[in-house]
């Protein structure tokens, strides 16, 4: 769901590309944080479950794994074609 230019990552295709916005829920942003999802960063999204849950993400050099819960906290905007 889009809110003023900005969509969730759990929103994500396979193989789309953005950058990290902000995230929606706080508690849940200091665990981010600490993961590499940092305001800014680009990411893109590696793989999905067939069933949708969990997903596949490179962020910070490295592959991390979301839930799709915890993908729905982070805000995301368009990557700018490089």
């Amino acid at each position: 769901m889009k809110q003023g230019g900005t969509y969730t990552l759990a929103s994500m295709k396979l193989g789309e590309r953005a950058v990290i916005d902000s995230f929606t829920d706080n508690e849940m942003s200091l665990k981010l944080l600490e993961m590499g999802c940092t305001p800014g960063e680009t990411i893109v999204v590696d793989n999905i479950a067939p069933m949708g849950d969990p997903i596949a993400i490179f962020v910070s050099g490295y592959l991390l794994s979301l839930r799709k819960k915890e993908a729905s906290t982070i805000l995301v905007k368009p990557a700018m074609n490089s």
